[in-house]
């Protein structure tokens, strides 16, 4: 049962609303524009900012609510499950978003996915990374750097807040999440870093440009 549940997670993590809300509603092919991808930022840049809060809602919901009925399942189990189940569940949607399975495993960078399943586990250390993410934006207006920071700030304030023992039996599972997801959020955006060396990332607020054809874009 606890197997069937990892891939009900998975397969809802791979659900691609951006790419969906971009067909139905768009009349377009998301991986087509900008930097190719079916996440929020690149939603909202080719169809405007309301798309962008509704595709990153949705994608924060799906890591979110399986995260959150994994915590009340497996709330009355004394086991393994008891202690780490929804951080297992909530990091296969994260990486369901990432790696879709309808879409040859090429999705996402999982940052609204993250920020949802995060919010049940460790919602201090979310909030203080949200609020990294937003003070950022406005400093920058740039999604990518906020994303990255964000990512890097919510890794370090929860091993904090697991201290002094982050790695016990009851803590591994959480601090293991708290660096290897962080940390493929953070590989996600490697050709964003490098845009972001060249001086070519996109700020918020510029128009999208049609992607390029040479390569996959991430």
């Amino acid at each position: 049962m606890e197997f069937a549940i990892l891939i009900a997670g998975y397969l809802i993590g791979s659900i691609p609303f951006g790419l969906l809300i971009a067909r139905w509603f768009g009349k377009m092919d998301i991986r087509k524009f900008g930097s190719g991808n079916i996440g929020a930022t690149n939603v909202g840049r080719a169809m405007g900012f309301r798309w962008f809060i509704v595709v990153f809602l949705l994608d924060a919901l799906k890591g979110l609510l399986p995260t959150l009925v994994a915590k009340l399942m497996f709330a009355e189990e004394s086991s393994f499950w008891h202690i780490h189940g929804a951080t297992l569940v909530g990091a296969a949607t994260i990486v369901g978003h990432m790696f879709p399975c309808y879409l040859k495993f090429r999705g996402g960078k999982g940052v609204a996915t993250g920020l949802g399943v995060v919010f049940v586990l460790a919602p201090l250390a979310s909030l203080i990374a949200a609020v990294g993410f937003g003070l950022a934006t406005l400093i920058w207006r740039t999604v990518s750097i906020s994303s990255i920071l964000a990512a890097a700030m919510f890794c370090i304030v929860e091993l904090i807040l697991l201290k002094p023992h982050p790695f016990t039996t009851d803590n591994i599972a959480l601090a293991m999440f708290s660096i290897l997801i962080p940390g493929l959020i953070i590989y996600r955006h490697r050709s964003n870093i490098v845009r972001i060396f060249q001086g070519s990332e996109e700020a918020i607020g510029e128009p999208p440009r049609e992607k390029k054809s040479e390569g996959p874009s991430e």
